[in-house]
């Protein structure tokens, strides 16, 4: 199972995807339940949501801080994934608690609602665990480096492997790769790969030198080979391996220093000082 909903050029994370079940369920039920009791549950519903959300990244941006310190305002741009769904839920149950002891009619259809999108977003997380890609390998297929030369990606095995899949003309790629730069250049015991997906060796070259990064393991997926076998047309999509070259993670979308390092830790990283390659920029 791919990470994301493919709809045409359209591409929806399942992560995201259960999220907006889950609140189109809870905004029917509680729709109805308020509807028999004859009070309006939309703005409370509306206020619930906000508290879920606002805790859920709060919970996010105080683990991971550190990564936002020198850019502060990151805190702000949600675009980067940064979540933690279980204290949002938490404290979406404990402000529906309190409205529901105000209001012996909000209470049903909030409670109602709110537990409706519970065992949504429960059940999907659950289905969505279970089908997870964590035994889909890195594909042992070959593909050229700047320089011509053909590299395997069964190459990166023996250490955590983080693949990026980016390309020059995508807005986000371009954001991201900074970030992705500075990761490469502190963690020596982890591998990145970055797979361009259809351009020339001599634009790919072009594009890195006028940003002036030095990047490492830079391959060419001029026919989407790779992406294929990932099973990923959305860029940038940035997947993560374990030691052992089996999927660990998959990122749709752009990476900030801290949704980064979320997913380092998850593999297991220890920050170095001296970077590791295969291949020179």
């Amino acid at each position: 199972m791919t990470g994301a909903l493919q709809v045409g050029p359209f591409t929806l994370p399942w992560q995201l995807l259960a999220v907006l079940v889950a609140i189109a369920v809870s905004s029917f039920v509680g729709h109805r339940l308020g509807r028999r009791a004859g009070i309006d549950v939309d703005p409370q519903l509306f206020r619930t949501l906000l508290v879920a959300v606002v805790v859920a990244r709060l919970a996010f941006v105080i683990l991971f801080f550190d990564a936002y310190r020198s850019s502060p305002l990151g805190i702000l741009d949600i675009r980067d994934g940064g979540w933690r769904p279980l204290p949002g839920l938490f404290a979406a149950w404990l402000y529906a608690l309190w409205l529901g002891l105000r209001s012996r009619p909000m209470r049903l259809a909030v409670w109602g609602a709110l537990g409706s999108a519970t065992l949504v977003w429960s059940a999907a997380s659950l289905a969505l665990f279970l089908t997870a890609t964590a035994n889909t390998p890195l594909p042992s297929i070959s593909l050229n480096a700047l320089d011509g030369r053909q590299v395997s990606l069964q190459q990166f095995q023996g250490k955590p492997t983080v693949v990026n899949l980016w390309a020059t003309w995508c807005p986000p790629c371009r954001r991201e790769m900074p970030v992705l730069a500075q990761a490469q250049a502190t963690h020596a015991d982890v591998n990145f790969v970055f797979l361009n997906q259809g351009e020339a060796a001599e634009k790919v070259g072009d594009f890195l030198s006028k940003e002036k990064l030095a990047l490492h393991n830079v391959l060419l997926d001029r026919q989407g080979e790779a992406s294929g076998r990932f099973g990923q047309r959305a860029l940038p999509t940035t997947l993560f391996f374990d030691a052992t070259g089996h999927l660990v993670d998959t990122r749709i979308g752009e990476v900030s220093l801290a949704t980064l390092t979320e997913r380092l830790q998850a593999i297991r990283v220890t920050p170095s000082s001296t970077p590791t390659s295969l291949l020179e920029p």
